[in-house]
């Protein structure tokens, strides 16, 4: 069985159905203790949890920085996002007096404004877009691109209406491969989102051509090599009543199809690719093809990492 910890399958467990999900509140559905199991080990698997080490020093956690959530940033990173300079450099130029705010000029370091504040750098105007995040849950036959040569259906065309601001995807979904995506334009978020250092946890529910042997759910657990290194499952488990056909894998790696290659590696073709999970966001009440913009509490949650 995986592990229970508050963002397991419980939060994200996959679904033949959209709507069939539990009507739960973002900060209910992390909280909650009771889950009814989807999933279950075939006979005979053995556990793959890892062993306890003895009088293992217990690490405190580090601090949390908790940032501002009254609408206001910092006035360097105002100018840092609107691409004047750094936020070092944005510090000198305010000390230096050439930073207005609202016609005043301001000196004082740790100022913050407003997205509706004029802020003016050498008398020129700063455009700071405010930041905008969207949760989409993909449907088949769309490319996570923001325009496409060919004329085929872009995850950007599926938000139309959502706002003036541009926003682009965080990381990719194959074409054919449905489920949770996120779109922001803020590059802080999708750098930490998307880093292969930050190990985001994504949960795919996957349909199979054929049943998934015992001994091939042990290599997927255990690992194996393909071209471009090592990888394995960090937890699988078979869907329940699907004859073995279906099952619920849970990854860090970024890689490019990862969950597809690592199953044709072992014969398999995968029909269906579903991501129901992807660093504490699920698609709970969103219909295929629908969005919706992410909650204050879901956008905090991602800055502090609180998913991973």
């Amino acid at each position: 069985m995986m592990r229970k910890t508050n963002d397991s399958f419980a939060k994200g467990k996959p679904s033949r159905r959209d709507d069939a999900a539990p009507k739960k509140s973002f900060n209910k559905a992390a909280s909650s203790k009771t889950t009814q199991k989807q999933y279950a080990k075939p006979e005979g698997a053995r556990s793959f949890g890892k062993p306890q080490q003895a009088n293992k020093p217990v690490r405190s956690a580090k601090p949390v920085k908790k940032e501002e959530n009254d609408g206001t940033i910092r006035l360097n990173r105002c100018l840092a996002n609107a691409g004047v300079c750094s936020r070092r450099e944005a510090d000198v130029y305010i000390q230096a007096g050439v930073v207005t705010v609202n016609g005043q000029v301001v000196t004082e370091l740790g100022t913050r404004v407003k997205h509706t504040d004029k802020v003016m750098f050498h008398n020129q105007l700063i455009q700071s877009e405010k930041k905008v995040y969207i949760l989409l849950n993909k449907p088949k036959n769309t490319v996570t691109t923001v325009s496409d040569p060919r004329g085929r259906m872009t995850v950007i065309d599926l938000i139309r209406g959502a706002g003036v601001e541009r926003v682009y995807p965080v990381g990719r979904l194959d074409r054919n491969t449905t489920g949770v995506l996120l779109l922001t334009n803020d590059g802080e978020m999708t750098e930490k989102l998307t880093h292969p250092r930050f190990e985001k946890k994504k949960i795919y529910q996957v349909s199979l051509d054929k049943p998934l042997a015992v001994e091939d759910f042990d290599k997927l657990k255990e690992g194996f090599h393909l071209e471009d290194g090592f990888i394995q499952a960090d937890e699988l488990e078979y869907v329940k009543d699907s004859k073995r056909m279906e099952v619920g894998i849970e990854i860090h790696s970024g890689r490019n199809r990862i969950v597809r290659r690592m199953f044709e590696h072992l014969g398999y073709t995968v029909e269906k690719l579903d991501r129901v999970y992807f660093a504490g966001l699920t698609k709970y009440n969103l219909p295929r093809g629908r969005w919706r913009f992410l909650t204050e509490a879901e956008i905090n949650a991602l800055k502090m990492g609180a998913f991973e």
